[in-house]
């Protein structure tokens, strides 16, 4: 019922093909260098933000007890203590997750 000719001519049709489908797969992406400028910015702006809040509080519980400038100081050092926290736990977030990344990647042989 099939003609011979026909096998011969999808067969090529389907080289052909998959050629094509070849050279127009997308190819793995580097690294996006972005994403470690973000990262950055995220950790100054949680060292800020806590300074900030250490700064706010101080500043306000000086105000109401009158004993300017000492709350201010103590809770300005709270405060960067708790941005430094939270900078070191993000830090060990990414660390993990580029470890999870990399034994993925291990796991998964190309070939």
């Amino acid at each position: 019922m099939t003609d011979p000719d026909d096998k011969a001519r999808l067969d090529a049709l389907g080289d052909r093909i998959k050629a094509v489908k070849e050279v127009h797969t997308p190819k793995p992406s580097a690294p996006d260098h972005h994403s470690q400028a973000q990262l950055a910015w995220r950790m100054v702006i949680e060292l800020v933000a806590g300074l900030g809040i250490g700064f706010g509080m101080g500043y306000g519980l000086d105000a109401l007890f009158g004993t300017s400038p000492w709350f201010m100081i103590v809770f300005i050092f709270l405060g960067f203590a708790a941005g430094v926290k939270t900078m070191m736990r993000s830090a060990q977030e990414v660390q993990a997750r580029q470890e999870a990344d990399k034994a993925e990647d291990n796991s998964h042989p190309s070939g």
